[in-house]
């Protein structure tokens, strides 16, 4: 996105509405779109790809997933206020609130329905599709509060508590496991508690490299002010333009860059969570301490269902010195999967190092501009010669990964040196510096692809895994098997996509995340259709060894394989800490576990 908004904005405002989709992902103004040539163009100014013609992708879109662009699902522009649900209001609460209002300038909603169905849901194929027919679920939030500060949230549970009011803490909104989701049968008064304008570095600390967030603030405005200051997080989820630092750590987040700067727990340092017993929280800052089990480790990944996650304080690292793009080509997947083990297992692993298996480097091509641009260069003249030719590869199996190198210039160019080396052992061509910043930058438009696919009959989602280095493989062969097998099972009359790639590389494993997308013309009740492909995907993962999700987290959504992460013993340590510090429900989500 555009680096000229200038520190201290705030990039999403209190009625976020305003800016963002209500029924899709991201800006307004920012859209996959048929222009009137017939082409697929790319609309707004925020992006590097925005106002770009992409003449390949509706070509792609028709032969591989079956579209016809006269086959249309209209998306309602707005919801009939009559059909959503009556609110359920606690007058004893109400009063407090509005008291509150007056004497510490929280902000306090009731009447504002497109402020309420806004913090209704996430970003799930199940929400968004029931949207777009102008449904909402069965209940959503009664009341919206916007806290300032820590005292305030302290005080709003404390009310909450008297009265017996159901709290949803709510971030940026991003999360894909149903986790804002209001419990149909509760029946008590729901209180979505908008975390966003406490959004402020409270303080700085450079002589220990520390920073103390309030933890409503957005990824893209916390990494613009510490950037003004000289340093960084280094964290970059691919919704950190949405997403908020509390998000982050409610739900154990990961970001691109982990090898560098380290996946949200390794950046934690000291946390502040408000639940019905109290403020839980650490009494020192130190790197590490040995008294007794991690309380940090109760509030990273709670979900919502312990408290409120009020201020963190991270690790911060002044800003790297060199940053260079990079790619690499290998005949096949199985040669990228040997190669980024060996570079993880050599502790040489750039920032971020991705593969991309051959249904998404083709899909590559797709997203290349009419200029020229995004991987192009593979497929131009001599050196798609060079490279399906005289080196061999078949454009049909040949897949790609992207690096990102971050550090002083010498560190990264003997990084470089060693990747290229490791990637060279295995059958690996370095494919340019331009095709890596590329793949990068596709990263934050991706996302917008669903909502076009659903423009025309086409449901899609993502979801990754983590998974041991020598089951990789055959788990990214069985999971695709599986997709397609499934879908056959579901009636799906046209080809389906079902794609991966490994985006995290550890020691012991990686992280790796599938894409599934099908049209679903012929098919009675879609979300149930795509539902039961997931759920035969997540199946297969967990036969084939990997986890119930690396990053994304649990929420509604996963909670059934609960039983199947951890042992009944497990799970009884989770409700025993939910009991002790919740004894009402107060934080009544019903993530994770019921």
């Amino acid at each position: 996105t555009s680096s000229s908004i200038k520190p201290g904005t705030r990039s999403i405002p209190r009625r976020r509405e305003e800016l963002l989709k209500w029924s899709g992902w991201g800006y307004k103004d920012s859209l996959f779109k048929l222009n009137e040539k017939g082409s697929i163009c790319f609309t707004g100014s925020r992006y590097k790809l925005s106002g770009m013609i992409l003449p390949e992708l509706r070509p792609w879109m028709e032969s591989t997933m079956g579209i016809h662009i006269e086959q249309k699902s209209k998306a309602v522009s707005e919801i009939d206020p009559s059909k959503l649900p009556k609110p359920i209001l606690n007058e004893g609460f109400m009063q407090e609130m509005h008291q509150t209002v007056y004497l510490l300038n929280v902000l306090f909603y009731i009447n504002t329905l497109s402020l309420k169905l806004f913090r209704s849901h996430g970003h799930t194929l199940e929400e968004l599709f029931l949207l777009r027919k102008g449904q909402s679920n069965a209940r959503i939030p009664d009341v919206i509060v916007f806290p300032r500060n820590h005292n305030d949230v302290v005080k709003l549970v404390a009310s909450a508590v008297r009265h017996n009011v159901c709290l949803i803490p709510i971030g940026g909104g991003t999360t894909v496991t149903l986790s804002l989701s209001c419990p149909e049968n509760e029946a008590r008064c729901i209180a979505t508690i908008d975390m966003t304008q406490m959004n402020q570095i409270l303080w700085v600390d450079e002589k220990n490299l520390l920073a103390r967030i309030e933890a409503g603030i957005i990824g893209q405005d916390l990494e613009r002010d510490l950037a003004a200051m000289g340093l960084c997080t280094g964290h970059e989820p691919d919704s950190m333009e949405f997403s908020s630092l509390g998000g982050w750590v409610a739900t154990r987040a990961s970001g691109m860059k982990k090898n560098v700067y380290g996946n949200i727990e390794d950046l934690l340092v000291h946390v502040k969570m408000v639940t019905p017993r109290g403020v839980l929280e650490k009494n020192c800052m130190v790197p590490r301490m040995s008294a007794g089990p991690d309380l940090h480790q109760f509030i990273i990944g709670s979900e919502g269902t312990l408290g409120i996650i009020t201020e963190v304080t991270l690790k911060v690292r002044p800003l790297p010195k060199c940053q260079r793009y990079g790619s690499v080509i290998f005949p096949d997947f199985k040669h990228g999967i040997d190669c980024l083990r060996e570079v993880a297992l050599n502790r040489c692993a750039p920032a971020s190092i991705r593969l991309m298996d051959n249904e998404q480097f083709r899909f590559g091509q797709a997203l290349k501009p009419q200029a020229g641009g995004i991987f192009s260069s593979f497929f131009n003249g001599m050196k798609k010669f060079y490279v399906t030719k005289l080196k061999g590869y078949d454009p049909s199996h040949m897949c790609v990964a992207t690096l990102l190198f971050e550090g002083d210039t010498v560190s990264v160019a003997q990084q470089e040196k060693l990747v290229y080396e490791i990637a060279a052992k295995h059958g690996g061509m370095a494919a340019g510096e331009e095709n890596g910043q590329q793949g990068y930058m596709l990263t934050y438009v991706i996302a917008y692809l669903r909502d076009i696919g659903l423009d025309y009959e086409v449901v899609s989602e993502s979801f990754e895994t983590s998974v041991p280095w020598d089951r990789v493989d055959d788990l990214c062969r069985n999971v695709k098997d599986r997709i397609h097998h499934e879908c056959q099972i579901q009636g799906v009359k046209y080809p389906v996509l079902g794609t991966c790639r490994v985006t995290q590389t550890y020691d012991a494993g990686a992280c790796v995340y599938f894409y599934l997308a099908f049209k679903y013309r012929g098919i009675r009740e879609p979300v149930d259709a795509y539902l039961a492909v997931e759920n035969a995907a997540r199946d297969e993962i967990l036969s084939n060894g990997g986890s119930i999700s690396h990053h994304h987290g649990v929420g509604k959504l996963r909670k059934q394989y609960m039983s199947r992460t951890v042992t009944p013993a497990g799970i009884g340590v989770v409700k025993s800490v939910k009991e002790y510090l919740d004894p009402r429900n107060i934080f009544g989500s019903r993530n994770l576990v019921d």
